[in-house]
């Protein structure tokens, strides 16, 4: 299966020069767990609710002043939208992350997560309710 059958098209970005006030309103309006971070159309980095969390919250730094590009995390992997679930799967083992933005021709197509694989694969997806809590442990063997 590839990435494409599976990956978020609904995706929601951020401009690099908007402020963490702003992330946080996209995060309430559209109840997503990370927003990539784009400069002129290319991604410049991902702000997930950790970074603002970690990056601003305990930091005492303003959300309303502080911009985007002073909190989100930079070292972006991606994933093109023909590659296998199972490459990107491994790409978030290897570098323990639960998204990848999902690029095709250079361009910026959509995200995958962690859960969104997990629903395509029921081994992994009873592997993050038990983690969750959500099935008795005895049911996951």
């Amino acid at each position: 299966m590839l990435v494409e059958d599976i990956m978020s098209k609904k995706l929601v970005t951020a401009d690099i020069d908007e402020t963490v006030r702003e992330a946080c309103d996209k995060y309430r309006d559209h109840k997503i767990g990370c927003l990539v971070v784009t400069d002129k159309d290319q991604i410049a980095g991902l702000i997930t609710e950790r970074d603002i969390i970690e990056r601003t919250i305990c930091m005492d730094r303003n959300p309303s002043t502080t911009k985007i590009k002073e909190i989100m995390s930079t070292d972006i992997k991606t994933v093109d939208s023909f590659d296998r679930i199972e490459g990107a799967l491994e790409i978030m083992k290897k570098n323990k992350i639960k998204k990848i933005p999902v690029v095709s021709n250079g361009h910026l197509v959509g995200i995958i997560t962690i859960t969104d694989i997990a629903y395509t694969r029921p081994s992994i997806k009873k592997f993050l309710e038990l983690r969750e809590g959500n099935i008795p442990e005895n049911k996951f063997l």
